[in-house]
C-alpha cells in the first residue's frame, strides 16, 4: 500500500509507561518503520500504573480537541497477555482508537459515537514476533501505523458488536436533600483532585435554594467555598472550583490538595447546602 504524502491528522498516544523506560520509545520505532510520515504527538505518559480510569478519562478529555481522522493509540493494559482482546474503534466523529478491550476506549470513543469495531487478529499487521508482555509494540503500534497510512479499519481483523466490548461506568453522584455526594475520581500532576460532580448537577442542585450558599466538603477536610480561579485564594488554602474537566475539584492554591488532605480516587467529596430551602 502506498504511503500517502502527508495526512492533515496526526497519531497521538497516551499511555501508563512513564519516562524511565525505552517502551514508548520502541512504540514510535515501530510507528516510524510503517508510517514514516506520520506526526506522531505524545498526550501523557504519566498515566499512574494500571489505572484505567485515569486513562479513560485523560482520552476522553483529549480526542476532540485533535484534527477529525486522528489516530489515537492507548496503552494502559493491565491484562496484557490474557484473553482480554486487543481492538481498534472506528467513530463517526472520525477518530480512530487503538488499545485493550479493557474499558480505557470506552468514554472517548462512545463519546464520538461508535461506528466500528475490530478486534486486531491480523498477522500481517502486527509485528511478526508477538510479546506476551508489550502489545503496545507488537499488536497496537503496528495496527494504529497501518490505520494512519490508510489500511481499512475491517482489514486489521473481524467485526466485534458494541455491546460485547468492555464498558467502563464511572461513579455517579447521589443527590439527597441537603447535599450532593460524590467522589474523587481523578487525581493531576498538580495533587488537584477532580471529582465525579458536574455543573450541570451542581447548578441543578443549587436552583433549589434562595441564596449562594453552597460549599464543598472533603473526607477529613474542612467546608470550602467555590471560587472562580485558583489565584481567588490565599496562598496555602483550601478551594474548590469547577476545573477544565467540567468537574468539580479540590485544589489548594501553590499545594497539592492530594497530599494535604491525604485524599485520591475514591475519596468522599461533597457538595452541600447551608441555607433554607426556596
Amino acid at each position: 500500500m502506498p504511503t500517502p504524502a502527508r495526512n492533515s491528522f496526526p497519531l497521538a498516544i497516551i499511555t501508563d509507561f512513564g519516562y524511565r523506560d525505552h517502551y514508548v520509545g520502541a512504540m514510535k520505532g515501530v510507528i516510524a518503520s510503517i508510517a514514516p510520515r506520520a506526526t506522531v504527538i505524545d498526550i501523557n505518559h504519566g498515566i499512574p500504573a494500571q489505572s484505567i480510569a485515569a486513562g479513560a478519562l485523560a482520552l476522553r478529555e483529549s480526542w476532540h480537541y485533535f484534527p477529525p481522522r486522528t489516530v489515537f493509540l492507548a496503552v494502559v493494559d493491565p491484562g496484557v497477555g490474557t484473553a482480554r482482546a486487543p481492538i481498534a474503534i472506528e467513530t463517526r466523529a472520525g477518530a480512530r482508537f487503538v488499545g485493550p478491550d479493557n474499558g480505557l476506549l470506552w468514554l472517548a470513543a462512545n463519546k464520538a459515537g461508535i461506528k466500528r469495531i475490530v478486534k486486531l487478529t491480523s498477522p500481517r499487521h502486527r509485528l511478526t514476533s508477538v510479546s506476551a508482555t508489550f502489545h503496545g509494540r507488537d499488536i497496537f503500534a503496528p495496527a494504529a501505523a497501518y490505520l494512519w497510512r490508510g489500511t481499512s479499519i475491517s482489514a486489521l481483523g473481524p467485526a466485534l458488536r458494541p455491546p460485547s466490548i468492555v464498558q467502563l461506568d464511572l461513579p455517579r453522584p447521589v443527590e439527597s436533600a441537603r447535599e450532593v455526594r460524590g467522589e474523587v475520581i481523578y487525581v493531576d500532576g498538580f495533587g488537584n483532585l477532580v471529582s465525579n460532580i458536574d455543573r450541570r448537577a451542581a447548578k441543578q442542585f443549587g436552583s433549589r435554594f434562595r441564596h449562594k450558599s453552597l460549599s464543598v466538603r472533603i473526607e477529613r477536610g474542612a467546608a470550602m467555598r467555590m471560587l472562580d480561579a485558583y489565584g481567588d485564594a490565599p496562598k496555602g488554602a483550601p478551594l474548590a472550583i469547577f476545573g477544565s474537566f467540567g468537574l468539580l475539584e479540590v485544589a489548594v492554591r501553590n499545594g497539592n490538595a492530594a497530599a494535604h488532605f491525604a485524599a485520591g480516587p475514591g475519596s468522599s467529596v461533597s457538595l452541600v447546602a447551608a441555607a433554607g430551602r426556596t
